[in-house]
């Protein structure tokens, strides 16, 4: 069996809140785009991983890949095998949901080829266990998220849009990213215009896509990576509509108004970032419907 497993981006992302037990209260605009993993399943008596790619990703139990085969064959009461094989071209530690994206996908993978027949809706609650953004890689398309991160909402874009990613510097933790959040007053958090980002997204409108985009964590996670700041001035000059920072960082992204507009900057700025991509923001969900 062989898998795709495809990178999010965030059009916003506000945090509204911490819960009691630590989690926190989101509110985001999320989109598959076409940058993606390749997973292989093969037939195997036991669980294993190996990891292709210039990308250093760990292959062992920590893996979420091996994480979410351990929690569904959990799950279904058995042990079954598979020989999972990942090509990584997601950037890691990017705000690009890779390894949520990986989970999602093995999920998925796993659930056909153990013909364990779960609905959509199971593998989203076993998925939630592992990461808040694996629901939404799970179900795909353009979404609100809400909650920790597992309220789905669909939402409608008018066309699929081009786009820059670039990570112009060295990965991010997202839990260092939230501490130094919590060292700031709440009254000093920015946040987006999140139903104008909707409304923009519905309508194909970029002059209202770049007045209303917002993250949250985006002041934050320049504060520690000022190149962020600098890849985002830089895709606008080279023709973005609107550009911004995607989940907690560290990868930037541009939207731009046709695809000859984004091939024009992708020529230019892979000249200056090594890790610059050509992609668009997906319509479809991703996956088979279950």
């Amino acid at each position: 069996m062989q898998l795709k497993a495809w990178a999010k981006i965030n059009w916003s992302l506000d945090i509204l809140g911490q819960r009691e037990d630590g989690y926190h209260k989101m509110d985001m605009v999320m989109q598959l785009i076409e940058l993606h993993d390749d997973i292989t399943i093969d037939a195997s008596d036991t669980l294993s991983l190996q990891v292709d790619g210039r990308v250093h990703v760990p292959d062992t139990k920590d893996n979420l890949i091996l994480r979410a085969a351990e929690a569904l064959r959990s799950h279904a009461g058995v042990e079954k095998g598979a020989a999972i094989r990942l090509h990584k071209r997601i950037p890691v530690c990017a705000g690009l949901g890779g390894g949520s994206a990986d989970a999602a996908c093995i999920l998925h993978g796993l659930n056909k080829f153990w013909e364990l027949n779960y609905p959509l809706e199971t593998l989203c609650a076993i998925g939630v266990q592992l990461g808040a953004d694996v629901p939404f890689c799970l179900t795909g398309g353009l979404m609100r998220a809400e909650g920790i991160g597992e309220i789905l909402s669909p939402l409608s874009c008018k066309r699929p849009l081009p786009l820059l990613i670039i990570q112009p510097c060295r990965g991010l933790s997202t839990r260092e990213v939230f501490t130094a959040l919590h060292e700031m007053p709440e009254n000093e958090w920015e946040h987006p215009h999140t139903e104008n980002v909707i409304k923009a997204l519905g309508e194909g409108n970029l002059h209202l896509l770049s007045a209303s985009l917002g993250n949250t964590l985006q002041p934050v996670s320049e504060k520690m990576r000022p190149e962020l700041r600098a890849c985002i001035r830089m895709l606008k000059e080279h023709g973005a509509r609107a550009a911004q920072m995607t989940g907690s960082g560290s990868a930037v992204y541009g939207v731009f108004a046709s695809t000859a507009a984004a091939r024009t900057a992708y020529e230019s700025l892979r000249k200056k970032y090594r890790i610059c991509h050509l992609t668009y923001a997906m319509t479809e969900s991703g996956y088979d419907t279950l």
